[in-house]
């Protein structure tokens, strides 16, 4: 976890525990506002100690509690501020993937270029509807989440009309490793294959694939987006990370561009992704 989102949780927590100090009626102790609010007393002392992040029902719960219903506001403000730049996956998926896909769409919308990077998976943007549903149920399965996976799939796939608008373009790096997983079965991802070699050559697509015995500069770590050169999305097992301050985009941009010298292109990359297509043995 980012040290600038748990000193933001501490922060909170800092808050919250002045709030039961202060408390309407005289100070209350965590074992007191426990009882009020029905939770356990290590709930409390977790949300005030920064090791557990409150949702906006545990800070309304708890303005009401301690007699300051009018400080909710402020508390949810402070929650918002530092998650809108880590989202963790529990919350996000919490309705399931369709509202996640929903929100990439919206900022995907708004946006004329992107630079993306991928080692281990099909970039999105570029995936078959079989592909996407795989891959959403594999998440669903290790998040113990709502399947709600055709609305997911449909969704993605929406966000594929971003690359036929005119003025658009997608620079995305894949590496060959992506290529050979078998998060799908082995007919899936051929057709897959198939629809990497078929953006080669569009206006709007510029695929590059770093093959595995490609030298390397940096090793190949998370995969990340950059839109626009103004936002950068990255995922980790536990949140999506959503940054904005010129100095991780200008990182980002850096990784992408060290990655890209390593990367081939054009027909190059149609090879590679061809060699893979034909080591494929058709079995489910």
């Amino acid at each position: 976890m980012s040290t600038d989102y748990q000193q933001a949780r501490e922060v909170l927590g800092a808050r919250l525990r002045e709030l039961r100090f202060s408390a309407s009626g005289g100070r209350l102790t965590g074992t007191q506002l426990a009882e009020r609010l029905g939770w356990p007393h290590s709930k409390v002392y977790k949300l005030e100690g920064g090791r557990q992040t409150a949702t906006s029902e545990d800070l309304r719960a708890w303005a009401d509690a301690v007699g300051r219903p009018d400080t909710f506001a402020e508390l949810d403000a402070r929650l918002r501020g530092f998650e809108s730049h880590i989202r963790s996956w529990r919350r996000q998926l919490a309705a399931g993937h369709r509202p996640v896909q929903d929100n990439w769409n919206a900022a995907v919308d708004q946006v004329r270029t992107i630079h993306a990077w991928e080692e281990s998976v099909i970039p999105g943007m570029l995936q078959t509807a079989d592909y996407a549903r795989h891959i959403f149920l594999r998440y669903a399965d290790l998040q113990g989440t709502v399947r709600d996976t055709d609305e997911a799939v449909r969704a993605r796939m929406k966000r594929q009309n971003w690359l036929y608008q005119s003025g658009r373009h997608l620079h995305a790096l894949v590496w060959e490793a992506a290529l050979h997983a078998l998060v799908c079965p082995p007919s899936v991802l051929v057709s897959q294959l198939d629809r990497l070699t078929g953006v080669i050559g569009m206006d709007t697509v510029k695929l590059g694939i770093i093959p595995l015995g490609a030298s390397l500069r940096i090793p190949t770590a998370n995969g990340f987006w950059v839109l626009d050169e103004q936002v950068v999305i990255a995922e980790d097992w536990h949140a999506e990370l959503w940054l904005d301050d010129d100095e991780s985009v200008a990182m980002y941009l850096g990784v992408w561009r060290t990655l890209k010298e390593s990367a081939v292109f054009g027909s190059d990359a149609q090879n590679v992704i061809n060699s893979v297509r034909r080591s494929m043995r058709p079995r489910d």
